[in-house]
């Protein structure tokens, strides 16, 4: 078992359900998966742009990405229905603790300039979108060997009914808020 999964059973859910006044401890929000999106716009014209995309975010991730592609065709984009554009992972479990763990103590730490995630970034049901500019804060990746730097969104879904819980449960978890 992992750091923040112990904490969670031991720590969180005890004074989750002291603040919020939950008549039973399966009231208490939890973190139900992480979604790391990367949208490769440039993929269109270059494959080799996706197949390094996929590498590195199974590196950070440790997990193998699915490749997402275009549901519709955008003349503008010179973009054909079906398509690659991009690639995601779904976390759960142990290693979606793992991931997050990772973000918190190592890599948004590693920013430049970081003052802490934004508070409006809750989506009204209790979600978590953030937005990372590059992908070179995750201590997998060497950075002689990156081509191009991406970003990724990192979306956190959690069974938390208001922003609110959702905000004390992160907060709870160790994610750096801003002030």
């Amino acid at each position: 078992m992992n750091r923040l999964q112990t904490k969670f059973n031991d720590e969180i859910k005890t004074s989750m359900t002291e603040k919020f006044n939950y008549a039973s401890v399966m009231e208490v929000p939890k973190i139900d998966k992480i979604v790391i999106n990367m949208g490769l716009g440039e993929a269109v014209s270059n494959s080799k742009v996706l197949d390094e995309a996929v590498a590195e975010l199974a590196l950070i991730t440790g997990q193998k990405p699915v490749v997402t592609r275009a549901k519709k065709s955008i003349a503008g984009f010179r973009l054909r229905e079906g398509m690659p554009i991009g690639c995601k992972v779904t976390l759960r479990g142990a290693r979606m603790y793992d991931f997050l763990d990772k973000l918190v103590s190592i890599s948004l730490p590693r920013v430049r300039d970081f003052r802490g995630v934004s508070k409006k970034s809750f989506d009204g049901r209790g979600n978590y979108t953030l937005g990372v500019k590059e992908q070179l804060i995750f201590p997998e990746i060497d950075f002689d060997k990156v081509s191009k730097v991406r970003g990724m969104d990192i979306v956190i879904v959690t069974t938390a009914n208001t922003d609110e819980e959702a905000r004390e449960l992160l907060t709870q978890f160790g994610m750096p808020f801003q002030k």
